[in-house]
């Protein structure tokens, strides 16, 4: 009882000396991603622009004929024979038997069989002796998720059972064990990186995301997804698709770094890299804005002669059109379709107006004629109009004595006289006739 209650003391002792190499924890129950780096990206127009997205945490190492990613091995730093030297005990690969190094140590030291079953990494020791002093070190490695812990413990040898005892010296436990007796190096880990083994390729994903101008995290649109497995997904419209990807061998370089061709002003915004490893708890996130600038025109300089000569066209160089691009303000452009309107109306309203004052003046040229035709097409014989004489009243004559110098003067001065006329309009009731 003494014993268990000793080595639940040495568990706790060892999960708060244990040291991880890396700031994210090992499991994963930390769904959010640590933003490792923030990154502005300026590329000209047209051309293609790179966002490295690197992370050889990420590379795909997994041996699938034998499982050597997860290793345990055990060390010892000793001055007994003083030179003080490491020297590697034993080790155990999670598919693989544990290899002594020493001939001299087989048998008599050795670690669970299990070990990569229920995280119990103990070293014992049979039969200790003063050799056996020093420092040792429980190192485990995950390759594949690129983690790796240590653990010390300092053992010490004494001939007296009353001097056997165990303490924390502030750094590592140490333990004072009697000579010949057996001891138990505690290395403990239930982590299930160190205890399990199966779809690591199915936790292990890379995405990209990206975020226009003006759009918040939570609400950006997924480019790429890809999975250790070989799977890959790629959203949106086709031409986004065919100009931003990544590398098939993105998960055996570790690059997964997005290239974009054929830049537009139009792909301005924020970018996010999301490397998740459910299996080895890494969740990192890199950010990058995109900023697109116009290409710059190269100047070029001639050198004129002091005779002011021009320099030899050359003819393999083409000529292209002389364009003079003219930019107008939005305001003055609504200023003048404005005004385009207005004059637009005017001239209608003044080719309306001409319209009507030559109608009606044709109309006033027209109003006096008359065509006879245009009534019946009919000729007018005036013969067929008698001529009411009846108001005509006699003519009294005068006696006028004339001297006439000849007979035909004299002649037609009594035929006005006999016969007084009567001025009659025949237009007049012709056109009463026609026109009732």
């Amino acid at each position: 009882m003494e014993q268990l209650a000793k080595l639940l003391l040495w568990q706790i002792l060892l999960q708060q000396s244990s040291v991880c190499l890396y700031s994210v924890p090992a499991d994963a129950s930390n769904p959010d991603s640590v933003v490792v780096s923030v990154l502005n990206i300026s590329a000209t127009l047209g051309s293609q622009a790179v966002l490295p997205c690197k992370s050889y945490r990420m590379v795909w190492t997994q041996d699938r004929l034998n499982d050597r990613q997860r290793v345990v091995h055990w060390d010892v730093y000793s001055k007994y024979y003083g030179d003080n030297k490491m020297e590697r005990l034993c080790d155990m690969y999670s598919a693989g038997d544990q290899r002594v190094y020493s001939s001299y140590n087989k048998g008599r030291i050795f670690m669970p069989k299990n070990a990569f079953t229920d995280g119990n990494f103990s070293l014992v020791i049979k039969d200790v002796a003063e050799s056996d002093e020093g420092t040792y070190s429980c190192n485990l490695h995950h390759h594949y998720c690129h983690l790796y812990e240590t653990v010390k413990i300092q053992l010490d040898i004494t001939k007296k059972a009353e001097d056997a005892h165990e303490y924390w010296d502030g750094e590592k436990p140490v333990i004072v064990a009697l000579e010949g007796s057996t001891v138990m190096l505690p290395c403990v880990n239930h982590n299930h990186i160190w205890t399990e083994r199966h779809s690591e390729e199915e936790q292990q994903v890379v995405h990209w995301d990206r975020q226009p101008p003006g759009v918040p995290h939570d609400r950006a649109d997924r480019l790429i997804d890809l999975y250790a497995s070989g799977e890959r997904r790629s959203y949106g419209p086709l031409f986004i698709r065919q100009k931003m990807n990544i590398t098939n061998t993105a998960f055996a370089l570790g690059d997964f770094s997005l290239r974009i061709s054929g830049l537009e002003s139009a792909d301005e915004g924020t970018y996010s890299c999301h490397l998740h490893h459910h299996y080895c708890g890494l969740h990192e996130r890199r950010i990058y804005q995109v900023f697109v600038t116009e290409p710059v025109r190269e100047k070029k300089v001639v050198n004129l002669t002091t005779h002011n000569i021009a320099p030899a066209v050359d003819p393999n160089v083409v000529r292209g059109h002389n364009v003079i691009n003219v930019i107008i303000p939005e305001s003055r452009v609504h200023f003048f379709q404005q005004l385009g309107y207005i004059l637009a109306t005017l001239l209608l309203f003044v080719v309306f107006l001409i319209i009507v004052v030559l109608v009606t003046r044709k109309r006033r040229q027209r109003g006096y004629e008359y065509n006879v035709k245009k009534y019946g097409e009919k000729d007018v014989n005036l013969k067929e109009f008698t001529v009411d004489t009846t108001d005509l009243t006699q003519y009294k004559s005068e006696d006028i004595r004339l001297d006439y110098k000849n007979n035909i003067l004299k002649e037609k001065a009594e035929q006005a006289r006999s016969f007084p006329a009567k001025h009659i309009d025949l237009d007049k009731d012709f056109r009463k006739e026609y026109c009732k």
